[in-house]
């Protein structure tokens, strides 16, 4: 805090103050001994400092305004003597009278100090007549009391206590308020305690507390130890390196090969029964069995059993075993069977339509004329004549033969239509279970055979892949039962794998046109090849779980037995080459 001419304030100095020669001693509470000649309290030194300053006030003043008027001063009022201390003055009393002797000695010391020219008209005085209150500033920077300072004073409280009584005037001299006043004001008291238990509505279960409204709380500050979040990181810091030490352990076991001798003991250990059963916790009141000796424990005929008399059904599921079993066919009939149910049916039909025609529902139908019932039907139309007659019937006969027809080319399924049918009976096929046969050749110099085990493949929706290598081939394919069937007797029957029809005709830039030992001619004399010791034998067949190809690959050129094994070992079936090449050995 500063004064008008920017010095700060400090504490006196010794020689300034008329009873002390030099610096008073401080105690340990940070407040300053009394000095010898200095009376045992400090109350009087304070009211001398105040009148002191008061004093000095007045005459700054009487001297600026003798200097701005050039009049005569008037002579200074004496200053009012302070009211004697009270020996039950309150610590923060003394110390506000402290800092407003303090305040004023600052202030008459600085106006003293301070130079006024003449030209320009000085400041003005910090005291005067015309103050508005004690929250005037009284310092060089106009800084006033605190609030809380103010509300002691007695012009602030005199001054609130007008205000009050003004208001107050003001509001019982208003002709809008005299009239309400007349009238009783509104009860927001709660009914009594007695009006509540003449309800006949109030449940007495409730109690006085809580039909009487209890008052709000204010939530206390609960404040942190000091160290908490500290001793929390410390944990979680001990546990993440205590995890990252066990799974360092445990990765030097595994490398070591500790892990596995452990993986075996546990296996033999057998774990320690439970307390009590999962499915017993919700009908024993307790954590062991030991609780069923009192029945009071027991829950089962209690209200929060778990034993309802509502029966709960579970959702019944398919056995999955059966979606793999063959759909039963229906028994064949013999000729005369056959007949004989058709003819019932049309019969059916016949007396159907008949009824409705009794009733008026469909209009009785045109004789169906023939030829072998010409004269029968229209006997004297037939005698007048005859050519008509006969032409129309003829005419009649194309009719029924062409609506016929169309109606059978109506029912027809389209090409799109096939395929899609085709497509979902080898789906359904295959969802019944998935199975893979393993077919091994020697050769497959012939390129039409080559086509027929693609070709054939596709239209089966059949998945896997052709690995043709210079000393045998292998074939994989897998789909449904149906598939694989039709697939087997291509392979095993159809297909003469003896027969070499020559070279075909083979696109430019397609590696089989390339590779000397797929050609159907022999280098070295231009001849056909030998093949009448040519054979496929079927290898392997049977059920897996899921496919192990996405698609038909089709034909995959393997010059050495490392790439053939890198195709099959993306499906994990690179052992079915290693089982061919066996069965080779042990047939040579």
């Amino acid at each position: 805090m500063a004064d008008v001419s920017g010095n700060m304030l400090k504490r006196p100095r010794p020689e300034d103050e008329d009873n002390n020669t030099q610096k008073r001693t401080r105690s340990n509470d940070g407040s300053p001994l009394p000095g010898q000649g200095a009376p045992a309290s400090g109350k009087v030194d304070i009211e001398k400092m105040v009148a002191e300053a008061r004093a000095k006030a007045e005459a700054v003043r009487a001297r600026l305004q003798a200097a701005r008027g050039g009049s005569t001063p008037s002579a200074p009022s004496p200053s009012p003597t302070p009211p004697a201390a009270s020996p039950a003055m309150s610590k923060l009393e003394q110390m506000k009278a402290r800092v407003a002797a303090a305040t004023g000695r600052a202030n008459a010391a600085s106006q003293q100090r301070t130079v006024v020219p003449s030209p320009i008209p000085p400041p003005p005085p910090p005291f005067e007549e015309e103050d508005d209150g004690p929250a005037k500033g009284r310092g060089g920077l106009d800084v006033g009391l605190h609030p809380a300072l103010l509300s002691d004073t007695v012009e602030f409280r005199g001054n609130k206590g007008r205000q009050s009584a003004q208001s107050k005037n003001r509001r019982t001299e208003s002709p809008a308020t005299s009239g309400r006043q007349d009238r009783p004001g509104l009860d927001l008291s709660g009914p009594s305690l007695e009006e509540i238990r003449n309800n006949p509505y109030f449940d007495p279960s409730l109690g006085p507390k809580a039909t009487i409204a209890k008052p709000r709380q204010s939530r206390q500050l609960i404040f942190n130890q000091k160290g908490k979040y500290i001793q929390q990181g410390a944990a979680l810091r001990r546990q993440a390196q205590l995890e990252a030490m066990k799974k360092r352990i445990a990765e030097r076991a595994r490398q070591a090969g500790i892990d596995e001798d452990l993986d075996v003991e546990k296996a033999f250990l057998v774990p320690a029964p439970p307390a009590i059963e999962w499915w017993d916790e919700g009908l024993v009141n307790g954590e062991d069995y030991s609780a069923i000796e009192d029945q009071s424990n027991l829950k089962v005929d209690t209200s929060d059993s778990i034993i309802t008399l509502y029966v709960q059904h579970p959702v019944l599921l398919e056995p999955p075993q059966e979606k793999h079993l063959p759909e039963q066919k229906p028994m064949y009939l013999t000729p005369k069977e056959q007949a004989k149910i058709r003819r019932q049916r049309r019969m059916a039909d016949l007396k159907e339509q008949q009824a409705k025609i009794r009733l008026g529902l469909e209009p009785a139908p045109p004789p169906k004329v023939k030829k072998s019932n010409l004269m029968r039907v229209l006997g004297e139309q037939a005698v007048k004549d005859p050519t008509a007659v006969e032409a129309r019937v003829t005419r009649e006969i194309a009719e029924r033969r062409s609506t016929h027809e169309t109606a059978n080319e109506e029912r027809k399924l389209t090409k799109e239509e096939r395929r899609e049918k085709l497509a979902k009976q080898q789906e359904k096929d295959a969802d019944r279970g998935v199975l893979m046969s393993v077919y091994r050749i020697d050769s497959l110099a012939n390129g039409r055979n080559r086509f027929k085990i693609s070709k054939n493949a596709e239209q089966n929706a059949l998945t896997g892949v052709c690995v043709m290598n210079p000393k045998f081939n292998l074939v994989i394919v897998e789909g449904g039962a149906h598939s694989i069937n039709n697939y087997r007797k291509l392979m095993l029957n159809r297909i003469d794998w003896t027969e070499n029809a020559g070279p075909n005709a083979v696109r430019e830039g397609n590696r089989e046109a390339q590779t000397a030992w797929l050609a159907a001619e022999d280098e070295q004399t231009g001849d056909l090849k030998d093949l009448s010791s040519n054979t496929c034998n079927l290898l392997w067949e049977g059920q897996v779980k899921t496919r192990g190809f996405r698609k038909w690959l089709g034909a995959r050129i393997c010059e050495t037995d490392s790439q053939a094994k890198d195709v099959l070992s993306r499906s994990k079936l690179e052992n079915f080459w290693v089982l061919a090449k066996s069965a080779k050995q042990s047939e040579s």
